[in-house]
């Protein structure tokens, strides 16, 4: 198995990476490899001072970097040797067996479909995010910003391909699907929500509950919540500031610690041909560990395989 990690992507790059890949090296069993893609002569000085034997890691050796700032689009084609344009061709080569980046992420969702492509018979892949639950677990929302506007057989699609992940990376049995809305009855919601709710009630593949609410995030009425990216994103962005404003008003609790991205590594891209996980642009050397270890996870789980054939 072969990991692969951007070294370059990120506010804090490349050492936050670098002190990820060694919190994570442990973690990994002999025949799980971390492949770092970046520039080798910023990567091996750091693990000489962190007292790490650099024969540990494979290296792909690149000095261009995507920008934070840079078009998506642009920029994976007018940079092919960046560390994402790079890692992105491995994956597709098959010589990666999945491709992690705290960098741009915008480029990272052009990358994987314009590499590893989209899985036939989904409309569009999503992102995905997790939840702390007041009970103790977690859950998942989908989509949370890969597409703005949705129509009701795209968010369908979120829910099988969330159901997945929920049942197969997170363990959870027969999972609880819910439709994002205004209201819990059936006739409650915009167009969208109203057009899309027969549909999922009907449906076969997956354990859909029913509407829930901006309320019901955080508690056990449902292990994936569904929506178009537009509302996922303002939720998300949303729920990482109750962590903030915590620690900003001297608040020390449990549950709202758990809102700390770096417990969770990334975001999984769900629906390309290959794992993939994007990182918080903030990530530490924590969140890169966490990263990393989803990405191990999703290989291991064999998830993409499991959706293609749903999709089959």
């Amino acid at each position: 198995m072969k990991i692969g990690l951007d070294i370059m992507g990120g506010d804090y790059a490349p050492k936050a990476n670098v002190l990820g890949a060694i919190a994570a090296h442990p973690l990994l069993s002999p025949k799980e490899h971390l492949v770092l893609i970046g520039d080798t002569q910023q990567i091996k000085p750091l693990l000489s001072e962190n007292g790490f034997n650099p024969d540990h890691f494979e290296y792909i050796h690149t000095e261009e970097v995507i920008g934070m700032g840079e078009h998506p689009t642009k920029a994976i084609v007018q940079k092919p040797n960046s560390s994402i344009s790079i890692g992105f061709n491995l994956l597709k080569e098959g010589k990666l067996d999945s491709f992690a980046s705290a960098g741009n992420s915008g480029a990272m969702l052009v990358g994987a479909v314009f590499s590893v492509k989209t899985i036939p018979g989904i409309i569009r892949p999503c992102l995905s995010t997790f939840l702390p639950k007041l009970s103790g677990g977690v859950g998942l929302m989908v989509d949370v910003g890969a597409n703005a506007d949705c129509k009701p057989d795209i968010l369908l699609q979120f829910g099988i391909l969330g159901s997945l992940y929920a049942e197969n990376v997170m363990g959870i049995n027969t999972p609880k699907v819910a439709l994002m809305n205004i209201g819990e009855e059936d006739e409650k919601g915009n167009m969208l929500s109203l057009a899309t709710f027969p549909l999922m009630k009907d449906t076969q593949l997956f354990n859909f509950v029913g509407n829930v609410e901006g309320r019901d995030l955080f508690n056990d009425k449902a292990d994936v919540i569904v929506c178009d990216g537009f509302t996922g994103n303002v939720m998300l962005k949303l729920a990482e500031s109750f962590y903030v404003l915590t620690l900003k008003r001297g608040l020390k609790d449990e549950f709202f610690d758990r809102f700390n991205y770096e417990n969770y590594g990334g975001s999984p891209v769900l629906g390309v041909n290959a794992p993939v996980v994007i990182g918080h642009g903030i990530s530490s050397p924590l969140a890169v560990k966490n990263m990393i270890m989803q990405s191990r996870d999703m290989i291991t789980t064999g998830l993409v395989g499991k959706i293609q054939a749903a999709f089959k």
